[in-house]
């Protein structure tokens, strides 16, 4: 058969319109029913694209779920890891019930990076919505800014001293104002097993994530643990319809250094696809 402009173009058109249909199948198979999760988050958990407001046509505004996990390795001034790290919860335990293969390894550096070359395996994510793994990270910084803040007046004239108050009195601004209250707390492979876990469909998100194995070596003793390195889903579209509830909000320039970004509030519904999409837009300033 010749293939000639108009066969291509036929082709090209089919192609383009089946695409469609199987988006539209899934988001009917995603949303049917009730949601399996629904929370209210603010600007806090759904960042606003890089440049957005700059740019002069916008066909499309998707958010970025902002969402963080406790990891101690960061030390004192960025214990939290953005949108992923290696948690004190994913241990050899939780790490074997995920499926990975937890058998230390042989000394060296290439018995390492043979047992980290397992592949990353997709997972099950609970997410906690404003718990006690965020009051715990706002408690750090309160009580981080306090010794900082002694330990500069105690040693008056310092600018080391005085350079970690300042900086330690600005993560605590961040943390009561600013950092997302979303945090990664668990992992599983069975989904109602998690939510008979977590019931709070109002609090706690489960989605689907990738973790892949790490070793962890303190005082010459080396664990297996694990590192939860992403989300399946990490942009939420707007759909046009609530687009001019948000954009006056996202246009806004910078406020002050206490105030920085845009505040406004939304609802964000996952499915029984465990994909989240944006429901309705509360308030927005």
């Amino acid at each position: 058969m010749k293939l000639t402009p108009r066969y291509i173009l036929a082709a090209g058109a089919l192609l383009i319109l089946l695409a469609n249909a199987v988006a539209l199948v899934g988001v009917y198979l995603n949303r049917g029913g009730e949601a399996e999760s629904r929370l209210t988050l603010s600007q806090r958990e759904l960042t606003m694209p890089w440049g957005w407001a700059a740019a002069k046509e916008n066909s499309g505004l998707a958010l970025s779920l902002n969402w963080r996990v406790a990891d101690p390795a960061f030390g004192e001034f960025g214990g939290y890891g953005f949108s992923g790290g290696t948690p004190d919860w994913l241990d050899t335990a939780r790490m074997a019930a995920l499926g990975f293969d937890t058998t230390l390894p042989a000394e060296g550096a290439f018995g390492r990076r043979r047992f980290e070359r397992q592949l990353p395996r997709e997972v099950l994510l609970v997410l906690e919505l404003a718990g006690p793994a965020w009051q715990q990270a706002l408690e750090r910084a309160r009580q981080n800014a306090a010794r900082h803040e002694a330990a500069s007046l105690a040693n008056a004239g310092s600018k080391e001293f005085a350079e970690k108050a300042r900086r330690a009195q600005e993560q605590l601004k961040r943390e009561e104002g600013a950092n997302s209250r979303l945090f990664a707390i668990d992992a599983g492979l069975d989904r109602a097993a998690l939510r008979a876990k977590y019931p709070d469909r109002g609090r706690y998100l489960i989605l689907k994530g990738t973790v892949r194995p790490r070793l962890a070596t303190h005082e010459r003793q080396t664990r297996v643990t694990g590192y939860v390195s992403a989300l399946a889903v990490t942009q939420i579209n707007v759909p046009h319809a609530l687009r001019p509830l948000l954009e006056p909000a996202l246009r806004k320039h910078k406020r002050t250094a206490e105030d920085p970004a845009p505040h406004f509030e939304a609802v964000i519904a996952v499915g029984q696809r465990l994909e989240p999409w944006l429901e309705s837009v509360l308030a927005a300033r």
